[in-house]
């Protein structure tokens, strides 16, 4: 029973596929695997081929004057806005005659440490890079000058004083050295850009580019940045790159509300008008207490003023020459001089403020103009506040007890010689030095506790007051 139903099993099972079926479905299959095989293999996914396109923007930023600490803060910020926002490279805009050594070093560390490649491009025609502004210019990774522009005499010069030759030599020594590591790391000539300190040689833009101290001369900023997409720099660490932008987008560097009011009072002309302003409006509180406002002022615009000066040198012979000015306005108020005194001060007051600041660049120096004019205005200025103050000092005075001497009253009654006047609307016992009748006029000699001293008037007057 058992052994039928396993045959009846293996009856029932299918026998072998025929060869022919079995040959018609390997040919289906490969049919099938050709079309397969002639497509390509898709490409890996990798952050290569889904990199973003490079950014084409560049932030500009202009230093278009003397280098000092408020440079290198724009400087750095601008760095800073573009290493935050990816954009391909910053563009510093110079023209400037040269400024501060410690400013200097610091612009060069801020663009030498920079993320983003940083071009240094002397514009527009007719510019300069000048002493500190040479070195500026050669801390960039690319620099390019405009046709028609200079760069170089970068020589240092000690601000405030002359230099012995022991000291000059060592200033020099040292600015050449930090010179030469400049340009050696950018690739250009190192004992050319030496000679700007050591002689202070100055090159034109076409000079520049012929002896390797500049990369490009490019007339504006579309041709410059055509120029640089056709050629390698290297950077700081000495890595060949390619800076190359289809179609740039300059974005000016926006400068904060206290980078604008720095660089406007940074200006020694408008300090000084500043801290003379603010003198005079102290000088106007002390002499009219209670005004409040020109002593406010003047104390804010004395400390902005004064907060300018003293990032420059200052010229001690200038400021003792302000103090004698001063002192001749004082002077010229008090005594019958006839106006010399007045122009005495106006004179030393002018001549102080052109000795003020002591550097042989004359961005850095307050101008003729500007010290002549403020000079004049303060001297009429102080002259007629003084004058009207001494005015008021030797004016009668016109309260109190000390007025009252001099002033004409009426008898109420009989004075003889004790008995009461009418003075000023009220009534006051007094003392006659003579017998007056009732209704006559007298004259106040002096007050003594309550008790007026009078004395009969020589000549009634008709607008003697009546009680």
């Amino acid at each position: 029973m058992r052994f039928h139903a396993l045959r009846t099993a293996a009856e029932a099972r299918p026998g072998p596929l025929p060869a022919w079926l079995c040959l018609g479905f390997l040919c289906a299959l490969s049919l099938f695997a050709i079309p397969l095989r002639s497509q390509p293999a898709a490409p890996p996914h990798t952050a290569a081929n889904t990199a973003p396109a490079q950014s084409q923007t560049v932030v500009t930023v202009d230093v278009d004057g003397v280098v000092h600490p408020i440079t290198v803060e724009i400087l750095r910020h601008a760095i800073a806005q573009a290493e935050s926002s990816g954009a391909a490279a910053v563009l510093v805009r110079l023209n400037t005659p040269g400024g501060l050594m410690d400013a200097m070093r610091e612009c060069v560390e801020a663009i030498v440490a920079s993320k983003v490649p940083v071009v240094t491009y002397v514009t527009p025609s007719g510019a300069r890079a000048a002493s500190a502004g040479f070195f500026l210019l050669e801390a960039g990774d690319i620099a390019a000058m405009t046709p028609g522009t200079n760069t170089g005499a970068a020589s240092p010069v000690l601000m405030g004083e002359k230099m012995d030759p022991v000291m000059r030599k060592k200033v020099e020594e040292d600015a050449s050295a930090s010179l030469r590591s400049i340009v050696t790391r950018r690739g250009r000539t190192a004992e050319l850009a030496e000679k700007t300190v050591l002689e202070a040689k100055a090159f034109t833009e076409s000079e520049a580019l012929k002896q390797n101290l500049i990369d490009l001369v490019a007339a504006d900023e579309a041709a410059l940045f055509a120029a640089i997409a056709k050629r390698t720099y290297k950077n700081w660490s000495g890595e060949e790159r390619v800076l190359a932008l289809t179609s740039p987008v300059f974005k000016p560097y926006e400068k904060s509300s206290r980078e604008r009011f720095m660089s406007a009072v940074s200006d020694p002309n408008l300090a000084f008008i500043l801290t003379i302003a603010g003198v005079l409006g102290i000088y106007v509180e002390f002499t009219h207490p209670g005004l409040i406002l020109p002593g406010v002022a003047g104390a804010i615009a004395a400390l902005v003023g004064l907060s300018a000066l003293s990032i420059l040198p200052i010229n001690w012979m200038g400021v003792a020459l302000l103090v004698l000015a001063v002192t001749f306005f004082i002077l010229e108020a008090n005594f019958a001089s006839h106006g010399i005194l007045g122009a005495g001060g106006a004179a030393a007051m002018a001549l102080g403020a052109v000795m003020l600041v002591d550097s042989p660049i004359p961005e850095m120096r307050i101008r003729w103009g500007v010290a002549v004019a403020v000079s004049l205005g303060f001297t009429a200025i102080t002259i007629f506040l003084l004058s009207l103050v001494l005015r008021a000092h030797r004016s009668k005075v016109q309260t109190g007890a000390e007025a009252l001497p001099g002033r004409r009253a009426v008898a109420v009654e009989d004075l003889a010689p004790a008995g009461r006047i009418f003075l000023d609307g009220d009534y006051w016992n007094a003392i006659s030095s003579q017998p007056v009748s009732k209704g006559d006029s007298v004259r106040v000699k002096h007050l003594s506790g309550l008790t007026v001293y009078v004395e009969p008037e020589t000549e009634a007057s008709p607008s003697s007051p009546q009680p």
